[in-house]
């Protein structure tokens, strides 16, 4: 037997047996033996065939779907850099360079000797402290050029990961502002005692759990705000099949370029976090749970899970909660390979099931036909976090927070040309001046709420406020100061939508690779009025036709930008004295046909809140 062989033979019983030999748990096998082998070979395909009974195709198929997995060797280092717009402007490319050129590789391919391969992805949710790079699913923030040095070193030495400066690995939380969900910190049990004595463990409708978010007002807080009482609701009351449990998912893929503000809340407050999934249990009457999250967030992993066992040591999870018979409840934890797909609801639930992140045609819904096609609640991390403080508060002290139509808190993470880059928790309605002078932002020109499917607002605009009736956010809040490029932070976010484009559906395949052609077009001083026709055209087919929120969002950033930036488009074209026959309100009529708003961010209201 040779080497890969002896390697498969040796690191694979382990990891199906940790994992049930269970089919829908392929991605996370495939995870582990990555980890273990430092890629994919034929062998480990082979070897997982057999012991799950799976087709060659199918597990193939998945292994390709994922940015994260190679089937063929990369090195026992892959460096990927973050290619987030912010990043970018903070020098990423150069410090890249830098790297390459010390370690002689080239950029997307592997080095001679196969030791290293160096390339890009999207944002890595560092945001705060960037520029900053993924080594083997690992994150280094904070790169400098002496930084880069170090690496440079440890890799030409072949130091073991295990080894290197765990100062090198650092994440701050960067919390710049509290208010009642960062400052909460319950004693354990509080919370699910709190619950139990408004309702027995999964009682009749109506629920008072239900009942009390339903009070409090709570809408989601991936983006598009979906009451939660009304999802709970649903759930709750989708007929069960015999055998059947209804099923909980806390979405920790927060993938939106410029969000990082759920990486915080699961380093800080993972235990509400959880609190507020039992929560959902309790009032479903669910008994299994998943934590679905981001590949780039491996390094949080070992420390969840050290949460999960504290939690069950201590009677909080597992059977019989606090001691009630029939109380059970369980979360497991699953790791997303690089997929930002991923971040909608059902294409999430789909890799849960071990399959490509595919989003799924709906009706049905996930409430009643989800994981497994069993009733699923779909719920972001904060969303559980603000459920956990409802359930211990009370919905009217929730609602008594926030805005007329949006209670409670809002988490923002700030990034860009601000003094004072991370998180910062506001009562929703709060101005974005408010947030720009509490950053320490000076001579903003642009603020990209919400991440690239968001909105794109000017100077004149900062003072409307950060809320569902003005403007909803994911959570993202990138500032850019008056030396910024806003053609170039538009073309940066065409470049993500085709990249992360699943694939599944022509119109957005070929629309966003479209897309991005018509802007390096543009960017190559060779583009003309009739491009911004061509956007007109392509944004009405992908918001008519893309099979989900990534397709519907891909024109958003380039139609925001040409209407409040238009000189840094008319910049580069060939005859700039020729008036584009562009229309701005034509071109967002479908977004406002569709969900009823009449401002130029209709379109996030779209894209949903799974899709952050």
């Amino acid at each position: 037997m040779h080497e890969a062989g002896r390697d498969v033979a040796s690191a694979l019983p382990p990891i199906l047996a940790r994992w049930r030999q269970d089919p829908t748990a392929l991605v996370q096998i495939l995870r582990e033996t990555q980890e273990a082998l430092d890629w994919i070979p034929p062998e480990a395909i082979e070897f997982i065939r057999r012991g799950l009974g799976l087709p060659h195709s199918k597990i193939e198929g998945v292994a390709g779907f994922y940015s994260f997995f190679h089937t063929r060797p990369r090195g026992r280092y892959r460096v990927l850099f973050a290619d987030n717009i912010v990043e970018r402007l903070q020098g990423s490319a150069a410090l890249m360079e830098r790297l390459c050129r010390s370690l002689w590789v080239e950029p997307g391919k592997v080095s001679e000797d196969g030791l290293l391969s160096v390339d890009t992805t999207s944002c890595i949710g560092m945001g705060d402290q960037g520029p900053a790079l993924l080594v083997n699913n690992l994150a280094v923030p904070r790169l400098t050029e002496a930084r880069i040095d170090e690496l440079c070193e440890l890799i030409r030495g072949e130091v073991p990961l295990a080894e290197w400066p765990a100062g090198l690995f650092a994440v701050e939380d960067n919390i710049r502002r509290r208010d009642v969900l960062l400052d909460s910190q319950p004693a354990p049990g509080d919370v699910l005692r709190a619950a139990q004595a408004r309702a027995r463990w999964g009682g009749a409708l109506p629920n008072p759990l239900i009942e009390e978010l339903r009070t409090a007002r709570l809408r989601g807080r991936g983006g598009a705000g979906f009451p939660t009482a009304l999802k709970w609701a649903s759930c709750r009351g989708a007929p069960l099949a015999a055998g059947k449990s209804r099923i909980v998912v806390c979405n920790a893929d927060e993938g939106e370029p410029g969000t990082f503000k759920d990486r915080v809340l699961l380093t800080t407050q993972a235990d509400l976090v959880f609190d507020g999934m039992t929560v959902a249990a309790h009032a479903l009457g669910a008994t299994r749970g998943f934590l679905y999250l981001r590949g780039e967030y491996r390094y949080l992993l070992d420390a969840l899970q050290a949460t999960l066992a504290r939690r069950r040591a201590a009677g909080l999870l597992g059977r019989g909660i606090l001691g009630v018979a029939g109380a059970d409840f369980d979360i497991e934890i699953h790791l997303g390979a690089g997929a930002y797909v991923c971040g909608e609801e059902s294409a999430l639930i789909e890799s849960l099931e071990g399959k490509r992140g595919t989003p799924r045609n709906r009706p049905p819904f996930p409430v009643t036909h989800g994981y497994l096609d069993q009733p699923t609640v779909v719920d972001n991390v904060e969303t559980f976090a603000c459920a956990a403080l409802i359930a211990l508060n009370g919905g009217g002290w929730f609602a008594g927070l926030g805005s007329a139509e949006s209670s409670g808190t809002k988490l923002l993470s700030v990034s860009g040309d601000v003094e004072r880059p991370g998180v910062y928790e506001f009562p929703f309605g709060v101005s974005v001046d408010e947030v720009l002078a509490a950053a320490g932002a000076r001579n903003a020109q642009a603020v990209q709420v919400g991440g690239p499917s968001g909105t794109c607002i000017g100077a004149a605009e900062f003072g409307r406020r950060i809320a569902f009736e003005d403007i909803p956010s994911a959570g993202a809040f990138m500032v850019f100061d008056a030396s910024r490029d806003m053609f170039e932070v538009a073309r940066n976010f065409t470049h993500f939508f085709a990249h992360e484009s699943c694939g599944f559906c022509t119109p957005c395949r070929v629309g966003t690779s479209l897309l991005k052609n018509l802007m390096d077009k543009l960017a190559n001083g060779h583009g003309s009025p009739y491009d911004f026709v061509e956007i007109e055209k392509m944004n009405h087919i992908l918001q008519q036709m893309s099979h989900c929120g990534l397709g519907h969002s891909a024109c958003n950033p380039v139609l925001d930008t040409i209407a409040r930036f238009r000189p840094a488009y008319e910049r580069r074209l060939s005859n700039p004295s020729f008036e584009p026959a562009f229309d701005l309100d034509r071109a967002l009529a479908p977004a406002r046909q569709m969900t009823g708003r009449d401002d130029a961010g209709a379109h996030l209201a779209i894209h949903g809140e799974a899709t952050k």
